[in-house]
């Protein structure tokens, strides 16, 4: 994911791996995204992805940078 400020507005959701449904859970600010992230239990962390404008990164992937 490209440098972006915590104020950055993106899309949190969760991609179901049996189906491949994406479910929008916030959109908001990185900040924003990345708590409610952090409060999902981590079997549906490893299907979160963060989404802004021009890029798309799964929130574990974010976590280990």
């Amino acid at each position: 994911m490209r440098t972006v400020s915590e104020d950055a507005s993106v899309r949190l959701y969760h991609l179901d791996d049996e189906g491949g449904v994406a479910t929008t859970i916030l959109y908001g600010t990185l900040s924003e995204a990345m708590a409610a992230a952090a409060r999902e239990p981590e079997e549906i962390q490893a299907g979160l992805y963060l989404q802004t404008s021009s890029d798309v990164v799964g929130y574990l992937d974010l976590l280990e940078g």
